[in-house]
C-alpha cells in the first residue's frame, strides 16, 4: 500500500498513524527543480547571471532514491478538513521527531516529516531546501491536507531556512514555526522572491518566531528579523518566548503554543498593508528614479550602484524596476 503510494517499503505501521522511519520517496516536484530553485530563491541580477548554466544543470538536484525521511501521522482518523503538516529542517543530520512531540502533533491532527542530510553542514539551495519541498509534494500526494494548516518549521540554522522556504514557497505553505533561528529581509538578509510570490506571501502566511528567554543571540535576531518584515510590509507575525529556556527545540508546552499561533486567524487590517505597500513602492521608485538620473547624466558607475542596491533590497518585487533599469544601461 505505502510503496504503491510513492512510498519505499517501511516498518509495519498501523494503518490509522504512527512513526515511520527510513523512508523514501518516489514523487518529484517542479517547485524543487534547479530552475524553480533559482528563480524564487536568486535576486533579479543573481538569476540572469545563473540563467545560462541552468540550462546544463541538472533538472533536479537530488536523487529521491538515496534519501531518507522520517513521517510521523497522528494517531486516529484524519480531522474532517484534512491534516495539518509541518515540513521541520533540522540542525542535525538525522532524520528525527522531537521526543515529546507527538502527543501535541495527535492533538492539532498534524503529519510531521523531516529530511536525513539536511542538518547545518548541508548546502542551503542544493539540499535542505528542495528536501523540504520533496517532503511536501510526498506527503501532499500521500495524504490528504488543509492547505490553511500547511507549514514550514526548523531549529536554529534550519529555522533560517524555514524563513526562507516560507518566503519563497507562499503558494505551498502558509506559515512558519521559527525556532530559535532567523534573518532580516533583503540587503545582506534574505532575498525578496518575485513580486507576484512576495505579494501573496504578505497577504496570506504567518510566522510564528517561538524562542527561549535565555537565548539572548536569537531573541536579538528575532527583533531585526520581525523590524525587516515590518519594513517589508510582512503584518502577520507573532511571537511565543518559551520560559527557563536557551537554544533549544521547543519542548511540548512550546510547540502547543506556536501551533496555536499558527492556526490563529490572520489579524491584520488591511488598510494598514495597503498603507505600507504605498510606503514601499515610492521608496522604491525614488530610488529607480536617481539610477534613472544617473544614466541620463552619463554616470553609469553610480546607476550600476543604486541598480545593485535595489536588487538587494527588494529582490524580486523589484522585478520590473530591475528589468528597465537593466535595459536603459545596456546590461546584458
Amino acid at each position: 500500500m505505502l510503496a504503491a503510494l510513492g512510498f519505499a517499503a517501511a516498518p509495519a505501521i498501523a494503518a490509522d498513524g504512527g512513526l515511520m522511519k527510513d523512508v523514501t520517496f518516489g514523487d518529484y516536484a517542479a517547485a524543487a527543480s534547479s530552475s524553480e530553485l533559482a528563480r524564487r530563491l536568486l535576486t533579479p541580477l543573481a538569476f540572469e547571471r545563473i540563467k545560462p548554466r541552468l540550462a546544463n544543470a541538472k533538472a533536479e538536484p537530488l536523487d529521491l532514491a538515496r534519501e531518507r525521511f522520517v513521517v510521523y501521522v497522528p494517531q486516529g482518523a484524519p480531522p474532517p478538513g484534512g491534516y495539518g503538516l509541518l515540513v521541520f529542517i533540522p540542525p542535525w543530520p538525522e532524520a528525527a521527531l522531537p521526543k515529546d512531540w507527538p502527543h501535541v502533533l495527535d492533538r492539532h491532527g498534524m503529519i510531521f516529516v523531516s529530511a536525513a542530510r539536511s542538518g547545518n553542514d548541508a548546502d542551503t539551495l542544493d539540499r535542505r531546501i528542495p528536501l523540504a519541498l520533496l517532503g511536501y509534494e510526498n506527503i501532499r500526494k500521500r495524504y490528504t491536507l488543509d492547505a490553511n494548516r500547511t507549514y514550514v518549521g526548523g531549529l536554529s540554522g534550519g529555522s533560517r531556512v524555514a524563513l526562507r522556504v516560507a518566503l519563497a514557497y507562499p503558494d505551498l505553505f502558509r506559515g512558519a514555526l521559527l525556532n530559535a533561528g532567523s534573518d532580516p529581509l533583503g540587503g545582506d538578509g534574505i532575498a525578496l522572491p518575485p513580486a507576484d510570490l512576495f505579494r501573496r506571501f504578505q497577504d496570506s502566511t504567518r510566522l510564528v518566531f517561538l524562542t527561549g528567554d535565555g537565548d539572548e543571540a536569537n531573541l536579538h535576531n528575532d527583533l531585526v528579523s520581525r523590524k525587516s518584515l515590518k519594513d517589508s510590509c510582512v503584518l502577520d507575525v507573532a511571537s511565543v518566548t518559551m520560559p527557563r529556556t536557551g537554544h533549544a527545540i521547543a519542548d511540548a508546552a512550546g510547540l502547543e503554543r506556536a501551533l496555536k499561533a499558527l492556526d490563529a486567524p490572520n489579524a491584520v487590517d488591511p488598510a494598514k498593508r495597503a498603507a505600507c505597500r504605498a510606503d514601499l513602492g515610492h521608496a522604491l521608485a525614488t530610488k529607480t528614479a536617481e539610477a534613472e538620473a544617473a544614466i541620463a547624466a552619463g554616470n553609469r558607475t553610480r546607476a550600476m550602484e543604486i541598480l545593485n542596491a535595489i536588487d538587494a533590497r527588494y529582490g524580486g518585487e523589484a522585478d520590473a524596476e530591475i528589468a528597465s533599469l537593466r535595459e536603459k544601461l545596456g546590461s546584458p
